[in-house]
């Protein structure tokens, strides 16, 4: 009688324990390529925004809450600055480390940009500054830009942009930047 009891709560325990169960972590980049190893990671870049320490900041959320939530991950704003002749208009730019910006337009949130080949950021798939080449180029929606006035420019499914150095990614970006072609 005890196991008829067990096996009539068996599949509500496994339906409660199912819906309280965390997705699976992100990729983060490791040497043997793109989605080698799964760990968690404090900033996912995407072509629509952020994510940041689990929550979604898409492109048009206000500049504080980009801000405090990239603080609260990987540390105080390392420099702040402005630029009134950009090819988008005018835009502002919050720096974190040795090189990833955030930009801004009125004080809305329009893009990134990611040239630091040790921070812990990348997209979901591993792709970072320092990603080898021929990781990137085998990733889906690879397409190199040929006409580019920037150097080798590349397009990642089609809202993530990046360079390629010689062997390695030396930048990747999505939304509005400040770049000059």
């Amino acid at each position: 009688m005890h196991r008829v009891r067990l096996a009539a709560f068996a599949p509500a325990a496994l339906a409660l324990a199912a819906c309280s169960a965390e997705a699976p972590p992100p990729y983060e980049q490791q040497p043997g390529g793109a989605g080698a190893a799964v760990q968690a990671q404090a900033v996912i870049l995407t072509g629509e925004g952020l994510v940041i320490g689990g929550e979604t900041l898409p492109f048009s959320v206000e500049r504080e809450i980009v801000e405090n939530a990239l603080q609260g991950v990987i540390g105080e704003v390392a420099d702040r600055s402005d630029n009134g002749e950009c090819g988008a208009g005018p835009m502002s730019f919050s720096q974190f480390g040795e090189g990833f910006t955030v930009n801004f337009q009125q004080d809305r949130f329009v893009g990134w940009y990611l040239q630091d080949p040790d921070a812990d950021i990348a997209t979901a798939d591993g792709v970072s500054v320092g990603t080898r080449r021929t990781i990137v180029e085998g990733e889906t929606g690879f397409a190199p830009i040929s006409d580019s006035t920037l150097g080798k420019e590349f397009a990642l499914g089609g809202s993530i942009g990046g360079f390629l150095d010689t062997d390695e990614v030396s930048g990747l970006y999505a939304g509005r930047n400040c770049f000059f072609r």
